[in-house]
């Protein structure tokens, strides 16, 4: 269990997942967490948590040992200024995309220990991909307390800031990517006759299952394949299909245009 103090600048829905994932998992009791956030609705969706509540970016990074900054990139400039000195020797977790280090540091009054993530859409439902920059300067009891907080909702790893756009690229914007495989792949089953919500329930269960099953039985995606393609099958005819219009090259030049355009951000 995280012992130290927690404050979230932000509880939108990232923000608000995070908390709630932490809160609800146990891993940071409900008097260390502090919320500040500029709309009154998302301060009333933390304090039915049962969060407490701080009355400004300030005072929530006066009351606090770790401050989460979860706020949308065009906000982050005004609310690191409105933390004013208050953050000097905290630790700060930027979940903010596309804001580097660098230039947080030209954002914040002081000195704060700065640690970047990129998170993606479903920690919504616990299940988030979180890549915590491994260059940071976060102290050892506060980065265990970062690594424990994001699997409270999802899988942890580590990676140097040069390769955040490459995670923006794949796991930002993967479930986009993902959410388009389970539409065309419910559209086949309404082809073929299926209705749609069945089709849609079982294309969704269907990716949900086999990334659990290359998740905790820690097997080779292509391993997983060769489980379901038996000799002369159905499924080897659909691989086929699917190789001959490419697939595999064109999810690659998805994750190669996504990064680039990240980079440029």
């Amino acid at each position: 269990m995280i012992t130290k103090k927690i404050g979230w600048i932000g509880c939108g829905n990232m923000g608000g997942a995070i908390l709630h994932g932490a809160l609800e998992s146990g891993v940071i009791s409900k008097d260390d967490a502090i919320v500040y956030d500029i709309k009154e609705e998302m301060m009333d969706k933390a304090k039915g948590w049962g969060a407490a509540l701080g009355e400004s970016d300030a005072d929530v990074c006066g009351k606090c040992d770790i401050v989460l900054l979860a706020v949308k990139p065009q906000q982050a400039k005004e609310a690191l200024a409105q933390c004013g000195e208050a953050l000097d020797g905290k630790a700060l977790i930027s979940i903010v995309a596309g804001v580097t280090v660098e230039r947080l540091r030209g954002m914040i009054s002081g000195n704060a220990r700065i640690l970047r993530v990129m998170p993606n859409t479903p920690a919504m439902v616990f299940e988030g991909a979180f890549a915590l920059c491994a260059d940071n300067d976060l102290a050892s009891e506060e980065m265990a307390a970062a690594e424990e907080l994001f699997r409270s909702i999802g899988v942890v790893e580590k990676v140097p800031e040069t390769l955040i756009d490459a995670v923006c690229g794949l796991s930002g914007g993967g479930p986009a990517y993902v959410a388009m495989f389970i539409e065309a792949m419910a559209d086949g089953g309404v082809k073929q006759g299926l209705p749609r919500a069945t089709a849609y329930r079982l294309a969704a269960q269907t990716c949900l299952g086999t990334a659990k099953m290359i998740l905790d039985m820690d097997i080779h995606p292509g391993q997983l394949k060769d489980m379901v393609t038996s000799p002369g099958g159905t499924t080897i005819e659909g691989c086929e299909a699917l190789e001959k219009g490419g697939m595999r090259g064109t999810v690659i030049e998805c994750i190669n245009v996504a990064t680039e355009k990240s980079k440029q951000l």
